[in-house]
C-alpha cells in the first residue's frame, strides 16, 4: 500500500514539471523572435491589439 501512495504523490510533481516544460516550449519562439528590434515592435503591437480585442469582447459579454 505504501507504493500506491508513493505514486500519488508523484503526480503533483509530474504535472508541474510538464507544465514547466510545455510553457518553455511554447514560450521559445518569442524568445527568437525577440531578436530583432522590428520584430520586437511587431509582437508588442499584436499583444496590445490581443489584449484590447479580449478586454472589448468581454465587456460586451457581461453587458458593462
Amino acid at each position: 500500500m505504501n507504493d500506491f501512495w508513493d505514486n500519488i504523490l508523484r503526480y503533483p510533481r509530474f504535472f508541474i514539471s510538464s507544465f514547466t516544460g510545455l510553457i518553455l516550449i511554447i514560450l521559445t519562439p518569442f524568445k527568437n523572435f525577440l531578436k530583432t528590434s522590428k520584430s520586437r515592435l511587431l509582437l508588442i503591437l499584436f499583444l496590445l491589439l490581443f489584449f484590447l480585442s479580449l478586454y472589448y469582447i468581454l465587456r460586451s459579454m457581461t453587458n458593462l
